[in-house]
């Protein structure tokens, strides 16, 4: 980054790190203790589909991974499509087991990325409900290796801003939050919330 980009205001943009996901299990516990929210056992991957055999082979690949074990009785993982054209991958798992799920989550996420797809990968996000029923995703923004709090409330396109900023607060020690609350983009009906 040269010295026109800092007058310009321009910045360098973070370089995803997939690995940050693994800290969603620890983070778990905390936002357990601290807001009354468990984990669903519900994840997902959004991305934007790639028309092409090669991304054929490799979103076969990862359904081939991901359900390995639906013969021991493990759910087979969903492929959907939501209303703006994006592929969700839906993954479920025991809601104590939020590390396999973080897991799968990972998993999917570097196959893409090792597959050449890592731009059109869109975020990360594990659900998780409190004890009323309110449901609650954090969400990965994978071109900004940062996490944020989605908090939707029923009947309708609004979300529990109080609720969000709160999850921030307990979680700031445990995951990298997104500062700018601009990117704390809606993921209305995404499968796992």
């Amino acid at each position: 980054m040269g010295l026109l980009d800092t007058i310009l205001g321009r910045s360098k943009p973070v370089r995803p790190d997939l690995d940050e996901l693994f800290a969603v299990p620890s983070a778990a516990l905390t936002l357990q203790a601290g807001a009354g929210f468990t984990p669903t056992g519900l994840g997902s991957v959004c991305f934007a589909g790639v028309e092409g055999g090669a991304f054929a082979r490799l979103q076969q690949d990862v359904r081939e991974l991901l359900d390995a074990d639906t013969g021991r009785g493990g759910l087979p993982v969903e492929f959907s499509q939501d209303a703006y054209g994006y592929t969700w991958l839906l993954s479920r798992r025991p809601a104590d087991d939020t590390a396999t799920l973080v897991n799968d989550l990972h998993a999917v996420n570097t196959l893409l990325q090792d597959g050449g797809f890592g731009p059109h990968l869109l975020c990360s996000l594990v659900g998780f409900r409190d004890e009323r029923g309110r449901p609650l995703a954090l969400v990965y923004l994978y071109k900004r290796g940062t996490f944020y709090p989605f908090a939707p409330l029923p009947g309708g396109e609004k979300r529990d801003n109080q609720l969000e900023l709160q999850v921030r607060a307990v979680l700031g020690d445990d995951l990298r939050m997104e500062k700018d609350l601009a990117r704390w983009f809606p993921v209305w009906g995404a499968p796992g919330l």
